[in-house]
């Protein structure tokens, strides 16, 4: 497994081919991530074990819709077991997954027990009385999301790594990190883009809201229009990884294709 370093401009890319992919199979990967979400949802609401149970299998179902967006990739129907993936890969990866759903729940409390010390209780309050009536974030929702960036650093590729390259739990968040890392670039490019995509979506129902004078109506678009963006974003996640590493045989190919320092192991 070699690690690809790329150009910055190669964050446009993800993002066109998650966009690009989402509408070649926009039910099958709309309905898988609400699928996703609803599940997530469900297994919250069990008392005290079900935001543990949730946060274990974040990095299992997060694998499920990147295989899923391999598969539309391929042309194929991705069905609703393709999220189990991470599940039908044989007991030793099965465990691996598991591992990093265990690190990466322990790492979220942390993080979010933290952010509770530091700016008191998390809520988000209910959405104002401006036309986009998107929720508003106290200081703790801000804090904990900030807490939560190297942890989403480190479990960005990892799952992906385990399953597909067979890289233990340790070493795959070791390697996630260090790509994000070396290819900042690319990542930065990726997330102000998609920043600007959410937000430019936003602004355009704000401001249809306040010239139709429906408020209501644009809130109750306005959910399921930043689920349907969520989605597409989940597909474009597939892309990155596929980009920042290659198995062997493919890295070698691409040796021959670029000249020294492309790759580095």
């Amino acid at each position: 497994m070699k690690l690809n370093l790329v150009p910055a401009r190669t964050g446009v890319l993800w993002v066109k081919l998650g966009i690009r992919t989402f509408f070649r199979q926009p039910l099958a990967l709309a309905g898988l991530f609400f699928l996703y979400m609803a599940a997530m949802l469900l297994v919250s609401q069990v008392p005290v074990i079900g935001p543990i149970i949730g946060g274990m299998l974040v990095p299992a179902m997060t694998l499920g819709l990147m295989a899923a967006t391999a598969e539309a990739t391929k042309g194929k129907f991705p069905l609703p077991t393709v999220l189990l993936s991470a599940f039908r890969a044989g007991r030793q990866r099965a465990r691996a997954m598991l591992v990093l759903g265990v690190i990466y729940t322990v790492g979220s409390l942390l993080a979010t027990g933290l952010a509770a010390l530091i700016g008191g209780p998390l809520t988000v309050a209910a959405p104002g009385a401006d036309a986009a009536g998107g929720p508003q974030l106290d200081a703790s929702v801000l804090i904990a999301l900030v807490l939560h960036a190297p942890l989403f650093l480190l479990f960005w590729h990892a799952p992906a790594l385990v399953h597909w390259h067979g890289v233990p739990p340790a070493k795959s968040l070791f390697f996630s990190a260090v790509a994000c890392l070396r290819n900042i670039g690319a990542f930065t490019v990726y997330g102000v883009l998609w920043g600007g995509v959410f937000l430019g979506v936003s602004l355009v129902l704000g401001m249809l809201g306040v010239a139709l004078g429906g408020g209501e109506g644009v809130r109750s678009v306005m959910m399921p229009t930043v689920l349907l963006l969520a989605a597409m974003f989940s597909t474009s996640m597939y892309f990155t990884f596929r980009d920042c590493f290659a198995a062997d045989d493919e890295a070698e190919e691409q040796a021959q294709r670029q000249p020294p320092g492309g790759d580095v192991p």
